[in-house]
């Protein structure tokens, strides 16, 4: 099937790539079938396209290798509805608000996106009790150099 993606034009995808949020994304309740793009040629960031509406599209990124220590606690009730069996079926993701210029970037570590990639399911898991904010710069140093210039 041809799918009409907001950034990278038009891509061949299978049914079999799908992945279903049985309850959409937050604000975006409507949108439940969704597929995983890479969005660079080192597959370091990705694109969470909708199947449906070609305008809803996230950009995200494995969060592990840029926050060192970043954890992810799910809930028996977030394994029971992902169908998890193996930790090594799971995939995690940070949305990004991606900024001008891009080394302002900052990731959503609250709310990551859950996505068990052998049966094709996902959630955004919010944890309510963490230390985590849904803006966290991507890359640290940077911004913080960016924050002390701007005084």
């Amino acid at each position: 099937m041809k799918l009409q993606t907001k950034h990278i034009g038009e891509v061949e995808i299978n049914r079999e790539e799908w992945i279903t949020f049985a309850h959409g994304l937050p604000a975006f309740e409507e949108e439940t079938e969704f597929v995983l793009l890479p969005f660079d040629d080192e597959k370091l960031f990705y694109m969470l396209q909708s199947v449906h509406t070609p305008e809803v599209a996230f950009i995200v990124v494995n969060p592990f290798p840029f926050f060192q220590g970043y954890e992810v606690k799910l809930t028996d009730q977030v394994v029971e509805q992902l169908a998890i069996e193996n930790e090594s079926d799971v995939a995690i993701f940070s949305i990004l608000t991606v900024q001008e210029p891009f080394k302002n970037t900052t990731a959503n570590l609250q709310a990551p996106i859950v996505i068990n990639m052998k049966e094709k399911k996902g959630k955004q898991f919010v944890m309510s009790d963490s230390p985590y904010e849904t803006k966290h710069y991507l890359f640290p140093k940077t911004a913080a150099a960016v924050r002390k210039g701007a005084r």
